[in-house]
């Protein structure tokens, strides 16, 4: 059996984004794709997520990771911003029937438009360009020391403190994480 590389994975994806035409916009910066929940994880590991953290994650489709990062990290708050509102439903329902409401939130809205400055850690899984296009609002609104942590796509011009590479199967991953103040 041939498995694909993740060029050509990502191919195939691009390649059906006319089927996403009617929920991808220029403030959609990427397809939903569920993060395996291993990922999940890594990334809150990588990202040293603590119960005095305040965990946002741009782009958090059915909200797994902010669910993750209350229920198993114990983060103070975590918020899930998603313009989708399926899919903010979606993270909604699964907030209420755990008991999260009090540390979980959803924002149906553009990370491009939310202001995100109570963060101490931001996470995603977004394409490169759109990693790009999020880079002023990262500089404007995190404090020193924030942690950035980026699924699959890095943040170009900026210096991870740390790359973690993690498999799943066959499926090499690659967990970008950055600190504010430490990006050069």
């Amino acid at each position: 059996m041939r498995f694909f590389s993740k060029g050509a994975c990502l191919t195939l994806v691009f390649a059906s984004l006319p089927l996403f035409a009617q929920n991808f916009s220029s403030e959609n910066l990427a397809p939903y794709i569920p993060t395996p929940q291993l990922i999940v994880e890594k990334m809150l590991e990588a990202g040293r997520v603590t119960p005095g953290d305040v965990v946002y994650d741009l782009g958090s489709g059915d909200g797994r990771i902010v669910i993750t990062a209350a229920q198993k990290f114990g983060a103070k708050k975590a918020v899930g911003v998603e313009i989708r509102p399926d899919l903010v439903q979606m993270a909604e329902a699964q907030v209420k029937k755990l008991g999260l409401e009090d540390r979980v939130t959803m924002v149906r809205d553009s990370a491009l438009r939310v202001d995100f400055s109570a963060a101490s850690v931001v996470t995603m899984c977004l394409l490169t360009s759109s990693n790009e296009r999020l880079k002023p609002n990262l500089q404007k609104y995190l404090k020193p020391g924030s942690r950035v942590v980026s699924n699959e796509f890095p943040i170009k011009g900026w210096k991870p403190v740390e790359v973690v590479h993690v498999k799943t199967g066959r499926m090499d991953h690659s967990v970008y994480v950055y600190e504010i103040g430490r990006t050069k």
